[in-house]
């Protein structure tokens, strides 16, 4: 399953490519056409077997900010996966178990809805799937399911909360636990941003810079070829050229030459706020990103196809800058849980 999901996301990337390799080499850019590649969905998706009801988003919620979770009782979801950094922790990569640094950085959970395969190597197939994963991993959060299962069953605050989530089947399950959390997560969108308005036609919400960025996001600077739609993530995998020993989606598919040291790309709504960058953290600015993208990126045998050099002058720098700046919006406060006795 896993190597089908993944040969899926090369087909769809291939085919993204090809429309925008024929979209950005037209000599004149239409501003219009592109920017409706980039409205905002209305509706949030649920998957059929885990429909959206308020009970089951707060109990997702709870669970998610509780650290009873862990094994430790000191780290919840919301550890590395925090609000107050958009959903991430601040840190290059997390900490986990024992307060061990973990390989890999604390992926953002915006917009997870909208996402096909999830992990920065996509080894989960599901948001429910990945919901259960980082608690019972032995370097993160420790937990083993029976364990968890005990530890909340023993909890007498939770029995009414699942009954309230899962009315016809009230059980205290890996499988409810699963579908909580991931209902939970799906709601964690992010705003309407400047960005939005000016897709919307204001024409005042962006700088004449952030404009300009635009078309430079979308031709020159070739960022649309992977950072496509609203979401600005085409749900892939692409080597980028990192230095870097870990070989990501390589592990489940050592024979697929392009999958070496490739990884998920990642959303940019809220980008300014979720430093530091890349799967390793290894930078710390957006400057930084976009001159690895320039020229800074290791050449090798995997390196994705759409990584070459950009020879992007210091204005264009700042101007693709200044329209990532226009991607964050103003959410409102998250409110923690009251956590049941």
């Amino acid at each position: 399953m896993i190597v089908r999901k993944f040969l899926k996301s090369l087909c769809f990337a291939g085919g993204l490519l090809s429309a925008v390799g024929l979209l950005t080499s037209a000599h004149a850019v239409d501003i219009q056409a592109l920017k409706e590649d980039y409205v905002r969905p209305t509706d949030i998706p649920f998957p059929d077997d885990n429909p959206y009801t308020e009970a089951k988003a707060e109990l997702g919620k709870t669970l998610y900010f509780d650290p009873r979770m862990s094994a430790s009782g000191t780290q919840s979801c919301g550890t590395c996966h925090n609000p107050s950094f958009d959903w991430e922790d601040g840190m290059a990569t997390g900490t986990g178990h024992g307060h061990e640094k973990l390989g890999r950085a604390s992926p953002t959970i915006l917009n997870l809805a909208w996402d096909e395969v999830f992990m920065w190597d996509g080894r989960a197939e599901s948001l429910e799937e990945q919901a259960l994963g980082p608690i019972q991993a032995d370097v993160e959060m420790n937990m083993p399911m029976g364990l968890l299962l005990d530890t909340l069953k023993g909890i007498e605050g939770y029995q009414p909360l699942f009954a309230a989530a899962f009315p016809e089947n009230p059980e205290i399950s890996d499988e409810n636990i699963g579908k909580a959390i991931a209902t939970f997560e799906r709601t964690v969108v992010s705003g309407e941003a400047p960005f939005d308005a000016w897709i919307k036609g204001d024409e005042t919400a962006i700088s004449d810079s952030a404009k300009r960025g635009f078309v430079l996001y979308n031709g020159k600077a070739n960022c649309a070829a992977c950072h496509a739609g609203w979401n600005f993530s085409d749900n892939s995998f692409h080597d980028i050229g990192i230095d870097d020993a870990d070989i990501g989606v390589g592990k489940f598919l050592p024979d697929v030459v392009p999958m070496q040291q490739a990884f998920k790309t990642v959303g940019l709504r809220n980008i300014d706020r979720r430093a530091p960058y890349m799967h390793n953290g290894v930078y710390t600015t957006l400057e930084e990103v976009i001159d690895h993208y320039d020229s800074g990126f290791v050449k090798r045998v995997s390196l994705s196809d759409e990584i070459k050099p950009l020879g992007l002058t210091s204005a264009e720098k700042k101007d693709l800058v200044a329209f990532l700046h226009s991607l964050t919006s103003e959410d409102a406060p998250v409110t923690l849980p009251i956590l049941p006795r």
